[in-house]
């Protein structure tokens, strides 16, 4: 799909007539909020973006050329619709590419088996690495082994198939073992690792992710068996005999750089209050990274555009941030995600932050409203579900504490955090593989995204609400 570049309504900006400051729960607010959410389901500039992203770049692996190219792009996307300010953030960092891998099972049951290396473990002796498989079903099993069980040989952890989950909190104790394992198995002296991927799908399709380095340093080569391989691997070990798998991986480190993207669409009598919109655009290097994270960038840059297209501006700024190496760990704090370089560099700016929210769960609908604590039951909820409700997404009496990796830095530093949750059930199933590409966005779902956005930031940036403010006092400590 080709979009004209609307470089005339970057202009129309500039000429919008300062308007008095609204409160939230004012009638016109509110109905203001309303048409810019309908106009907002008929905009193409989200499905616009993605596609274009994905399809320009691919995958775009953090530092990669083709994650520093498509930020340059997105750059040029921002400045084409009218943001102000766009400016790229480069920070260092670790890049790793992962060459070739394979997983075999050796010896009498001696069958390939389908793998992926896991993101920043290190490659394989050349030859590969060879040795009995140990395997355990949960990561507490593998810190109480005695060190004498895995010495030597290839530590297998599998807890079973993830349960997809509308809210994804199936992931969490998953993506633990995937991150924590290598560096526990590699403590115990084994020769590698090897997990089932963190996926809720039955296909015959690994999920790569990242994992940790151990006081700076990479563990063990690592790996994800997809789910039906990660089945077979455990009904052997059933049969009760010795089962042996070969592993290989070629992958290396290397040193480039990573940045944040952002712009602004300045805010008519308040600009220097700040609402962040945040995504990311690195992805694995298996798809293209059309849910993990493409969608994310698309929601909130058409969102904030819908309201620069409404014809008036809101009193805030809307600052759309494409955050860079989101999805790698990092041997050192010198480097690290685009959301903790973002947080340092804005210092005391963060002050003037007055809220943030995060797309990062992929394109299909939002079904609940999350504000951060002191909001529940507020006059601002309640304005917000007159916009929001007709489009199926429900206020919710969970707060938003975490925003998402991105954002999250932010945080402990005072910024609260808003969640328009989406529905997770099939995210897991696409997350990290090969099949993270653009045909599994749902049009229709994307704009009802773009839709709950665009309302909800037009009540926010066009009023005096003080998230901050709203949050309820500390109990006080007992005398002792």
């Amino acid at each position: 799909m080709s979009l004209r570049l609307l470089t005339a309504s970057a202009l129309a900006l500039g000429l919008v007539a300062f308007a008095p400051l609204a409160s939230a729960q004012d009638a016109a607010t509110v109905e203001r909020a309303i048409a810019i959410r309908d106009a907002a389901l008929r905009s193409n500039i989200a499905l616009d973006y993605v596609t274009q992203l994905t399809t320009r770049f691919g995958a775009r692996p953090a530092g990669s050329k083709a994650e520093q190219d498509a930020a340059a792009w997105a750059a040029d996307y921002l400045r084409a619709h009218g943001f102000q300010n766009v400016r790229i953030e480069e920070f260092p960092l670790v890049g790793w590419e992962r060459g070739e891998s394979s997983a075999a099972i050796v010896g009498d049951h001696a069958q390939a088996l389908v793998a992926a290396a896991l993101g920043h473990s290190p490659a394989t002796p050349t030859g590969g690495v060879e040795a009995e498989i140990v395997r355990f079903a949960s990561m507490e099993d593998l810190q109480a082994a005695p060190d004498a069980a895995v010495r030597g040989k290839i530590v297998y952890v599998d807890l079973g198939q993830m349960h997809p989950m509308q809210d994804g909190s199936g992931y969490g104790p998953q993506t633990r073992v995937r991150g924590a394992g290598p560096g526990v198995a590699a403590a115990k002296g084994a020769a590698a690792f090897v997990m089932r991927s963190v996926g809720s799908d039955e296909d015959r399709m690994p999920h790569t992710g990242t994992t940790r380095y151990v006081d700076g340093k990479p563990t063990i080569p690592a790996f994800a068996l997809s789910a039906p391989d990660a089945d077979q691997v455990s009904r052997l070990v059933a049969l009760g005999e010795p089962v042996r798998m070969r592993l290989t991986s070629t992958a290396h480190t290397y040193e480039t750089h990573s940045q944040n993207v952002i712009g602004d669409l300045p805010g008519a009598s308040r600009p220097d209050e700040i609402i962040v919109l945040g995504s990311h655009m690195d992805s694995w290097d298996l798809g293209t990274g059309a849910i993990d994270d493409g969608a994310g960038g698309a929601i909130t840059v058409a969102a904030a555009k819908a309201i620069a297209d409404s014809g008036r501006r809101p009193a805030r700024t809307l600052r759309v941030i494409f955050y860079g190496s989101e999805e790698v760990a990092q041997p050192t704090p010198r480097t690290g995600n685009g959301g903790g370089v973002y947080a340092r560099n804005q210092g005391a700016a963060l002050d003037k932050h007055i809220i943030a929210g995060e797309s990062d769960f992929g394109a299909d609908r939002v079904y609940a409203l999350r504000l951060p604590a002191g909001a529940q039951g507020s006059d601002f909820q309640k304005a917000a579900t007159r916009v929001l409700y007709p489009i199926g997404v429900l206020a919710s009496d969970r707060v938003e504490t975490e925003g998402g990796v991105d954002v999250g830095p932010m945080g402990p530093l005072g910024v609260p955090f808003f969640g328009l949750a989406q529905d997770g059930t099939r995210y897991f199933d696409l997350h990290h593989t090969a099949n993270d590409t653009l045909d599994k966005i749902d049009p229709a779902q994307l704009s009802q995204n773009v839709a709950a956005w665009a309302g909800l930031l037009w009540l926010i940036a066009d009023s005096d609400v003080d998230f901050r403010a709203m949050r309820p006092a500390a109990p006080a400590t007992p005398a002792r």
